[in-house]
Parts: C-alpha cells; structure tokens; sequence
C-alpha cells in the first residue's frame, strides 16, 4: 500500500512463469520484442535481413524496455517456400551472436520446425514459440530436453504459413481452449515445466477477424486455465478490420496499443510487439492503475 491506495485492484492469475534462471511474478508484464529475419515480412519488409540493421533494432528494443527478443526466419504467412537449412542460416548464428553479446537476454526462437529449435537452443535461445500448434510434435519433446520454455499455440489443426478461406468453428473459444491446454499438459508429459509453459491463442492463425475478436474477448477465460498467456495483437489484420484502418501498418498502432492494454487488465502477461517502448508504456500503465503505484515511484526505490 502507497499513502493508502490498496495494491491491487484487479485479480491476477495464480503463477509463477520461469525462463532460463528467472521468474516472473504474476504481476510483471513483459514485451517480447520482434525481429523477423525474413526478405518478406509483413511489417518490417525485410529490414532486418541485414545484421547491422537488426543487431541496431535489438539494441534499441532492450534500451526500450525489452523483456525478450523473439527471432524468427519465415515468414508467417504464405509465400515462398523456405527450407529449413534457409531458415537455419538466418536464425542460428543471429541468435548465437545476441546470446554473445547480451548474455542476460532472455531469447526467443519462432519456429515450428525441431531441427531449428534444437540448433537456436543449442546457440543460446532460452524459449520456443511454436506458432503453430505443435504441426511437428517433436518440438515439445527438444525443449524438453533443453530445459527451454514452450509457447503453444491454437491455428486450428492448419499446416504452418496457410491462410485458409471461409474457416469454421462451432465456438472457436472452446476450440482453443481446449486445445491449447491440451497442448500444454502434452508437454508437460514429456518433459517440459509446467512453469515455462505459455499458451496463445494465435489471432488471425486460422481465423478470421470475427474469431480474433470473440477470442480476445474471452482471454479471461484464456487466463483462468491458469496457464501464463502470450498475445501477440501487435499490427494483425483483425487489430485494423476492427477499427476499419486500411492506411499503412504503423497506422495500426493505437488500435494495437489499446488492445494489449485491454488483454494485459484481463491478465495475459507477454506481449509480442514491434513497438517496444509504446507497448512498454501500456502495459506500465495497466500496471499503474492495477496497483495504484505509478513507475517513478518504483524507479525511486529501485
């Protein structure tokens, strides 16, 4: 209690999340910041194929307020083929050389592929952020095995980089709930901790605008399974068809900005992000009137 303003004003989910040596209280909201090694990405259009470019982001994104850096080297939705030896060579050594240079970082691996999450582990990647509900189960077991975290996620049973048409769901937030804990007690069946386990519901993954919404407006229900949420709303198509923006992606930004404010009050805590230091921003701000305490106090008695 701060000068009589109570600790806490909205309940939050029950525990704790571990990465590599950490572990976050409920409480902590964290920013996984992007960097897509990828000549096609839908926001960054390849900016950071480029490693000048990309080590200058990650750098930017840490100064920020960056919990996590999340790498990844295909594009997630349709377009080339890339091969896993492609995506090897734009993941792996980035990751080794993050970890060399920032050796308390946590890092991030976005991959489906296990071949790809046994090498970023090996380089130093400390959690796997499987986007597309485990298309190859192997992967749990390789995090398993490197005592790594694991993100698994909800598309709908849809191949990795499909965008299906017309997709159905009798009620697609029962469909991903049970699907994502499904997801997350295998898992835990074959090795990985129950601690270091998150669950995303994948908007726009096999779904269209009006099952990301209905999906997002559900994420207590999401939070009540008592697994930690990961969201990742940052610039999706459903974020700019609710608002109806059809200008250019920074646009979408104060749509994206109110929507992690809204998910982080209902209790997801990672949020996947381009704009690190506006959406470090909301989710201090959710804390703030969550506890009543604002940052430069903390700050102060740091």
């Amino acid at each position: 209690m701060l000068d009589g303003v109570p600790d806490r004003h909205q309940p939050l989910p029950a525990g704790p999340l571990a990465i590599r040596d950490r572990v976050f209280a409920p409480d902590r909201l964290l920013v996984m910041a992007i960097v897509n090694r990828t000549p096609d990405s839908f926001f960054d259009q390849g900016r950071f194929m480029d490693d000048a470019a990309a080590f200058a982001h990650v750098e930017a994104a840490v100064a920020a307020g960056a919990d996590l850096v999340d790498v990844g080297g295909v594009r997630a939705g349709p377009g080339p083929e890339v091969d896993a030896g492609t995506e090897l060579a734009r993941v792996v050594p980035f990751v080794a050389e993050l970890r060399r240079r920032y050796p308390d970082l946590l890092l991030s691996v976005d991959t489906w592929r296990p071949e790809i999450a046994d090498a970023a582990c090996s380089a130093g990647a400390d959690l796997v952020n499987d986007a597309w509900q485990g298309a190859e189960p192997r992967i749990a077991e390789v995090a398993a095995r490197h005592g790594a975290g694991l993100v698994v996620s909800h598309t709908g049973g849809h191949a990795p980089r499909q965008d299906p048409h017309r997709v159905q769901y009798a009620d697609v937030v029962a469909d991903v709930l049970a699907t994502v804990t499904g997801l997350a007690e295998r898992a835990v069946a074959v090795g990985v901790a129950r601690d270091r386990i998150l669950v995303d519901a994948a908007f726009d993954f096999g779904k269209n605008t009006y099952h990301s919404l209905a999906v997002a407006a559900a994420t207590d229900r999401l939070v009540a399974t008592g697994w930690p949420v990961l969201c990742a709303v940052s610039n999706k198509k459903f974020v700019a068809e609710a608002v109806g923006w059809d200008g250019d992606k920074p646009g979408r930004l104060p749509a994206t900005l109110a929507a992690t404010a809204v998910l982080a009050w209902h209790g997801a805590r990672v949020f996947r992000a381009h704009d690190v230091l506006a959406t470090r921003h909301a989710l201090d701000m959710v804390t703030a009137l969550r506890t009543g305490v604002p940052r430069i106090a903390l700050r102060a008695l740091a």
